[in-house]
């Protein structure tokens, strides 16, 4: 009879210590339990009606006048940039009103010509555009050749000279 008892207190302890017969409602006390090693310490007796929840008041919300989604977009916007300093010559504009798109972009080649784009886009005809070229192209002229290499006029020239025969270096290793 005394292993039959000795076998129900051990798996009565294993059973309490596992966290099922804890004071804390959820269970959940044993080994490594919240608590981390030794499990959770719960309070001896929870009183639930000492501290009775109180959901607050809301009120209710105020109605939203602002942007409506559902309008169609319209907008226009334009910019240019003119900078001598850096040869930067371009300019941009673009209206839209609900599905329509139009525009107008022109900017500088590296030839000199000035290409300028009109745009339009719908939901009928999808993007169109035009581009057209003005001006004269400005080629450079050829660079000058020197013994191979290109050499622009007005750039100082750089050539290569050999150098005298440089001394070689050996290093000295100990021989074993």
């Amino acid at each position: 009879m005394a292993p039959l008892v000795l076998a129900l207190a051990a798996t009565l302890l294993g059973v309490a210590r596992a966290g099922y017969l804890s004071n804390y409602p959820g269970g959940y006390g044993g080994y490594g339990g919240y608590g981390g090693y030794g499990g959770y310490a719960a309070p001896a007796a929870l009183n639930y009606a000492a501290n009775p929840y109180h959901q607050p008041a809301y009120a209710a919300a105020p109605a939203y006048h602002g942007a409506d989604y559902y309008a169609p977009p319209k907008y226009s916007f334009n910019y240019g940039v003119n900078d001598p300093h850096t040869g930067d010559h371009k300019s941009q504009w673009e209206e839209r009103d609900g599905d329509v798109v139009k525009g107008e972009y022109s900017l500088v080649e590296p030839d000199g010509t000035i290409r300028t784009v009109s745009y339009t886009a719908d939901g009928h005809n999808g993007f169109n555009a035009v581009v057209t070229k003005s001006g004269a192209a400005v080629h450079p002229p050829p660079a000058a050749q020197v013994h191979g290499h290109a050499h622009a006029p007005g750039l100082p020239l750089h050539v290569s000279v050999p150098l005298p025969h440089q001394p070689v270096y050996e290093a000295a290793y100990p021989a074993y």
